[in-house]
């Protein structure tokens, strides 16, 4: 069975099981779930199960990346883009559009394994 990057829209008990493989195979763990409020995605990040923290060189990194969306979002899309909140192991995105989720999430996973290797 191989390790899906990020898991997306699922009920709790698969977020839990998810988050355990992730840990017994020192993987980030990434949520993506759509938010009813306005649309969009909100992509959730715990580095808690691979016990790593961000780098300022990668919180640069993704930051660019949540800049793009932003821009893309607010110009695209009928509904705005809310926030997103970096701490060192945890990052929380509000407003990604459906058409880039599954980019972001991939990148997000691929920019933390580069520098987590």
């Amino acid at each position: 069975m191989s390790f899906h990057k990020y898991i997306g829209d699922s009920k709790m008990f698969e977020y839990d099981k998810y988050y355990r493989d992730c840990k017994q195979q020192n993987k980030p763990f990434i949520k993506a779930k759509l938010n009813p409020i306005h649309g969009n995605f909100t992509i959730n990040i715990d580095l808690i199960p691979c016990n790593y923290i961000f780098l300022e060189l990668e919180k640069k990194e993704i930051k660019k990346l949540i800049k793009n969306e932003i821009k893309f979002v607010n110009s695209n899309c009928k509904n705005s883009f809310n926030d997103y909140t970096i701490d060192e192991d945890l990052i929380w995105i509000d407003g990604v559009s459906s058409e880039h989720v599954d980019f972001m999430c991939n990148s997000l996973y691929d920019l933390i394994k580069k520098h987590h290797n």
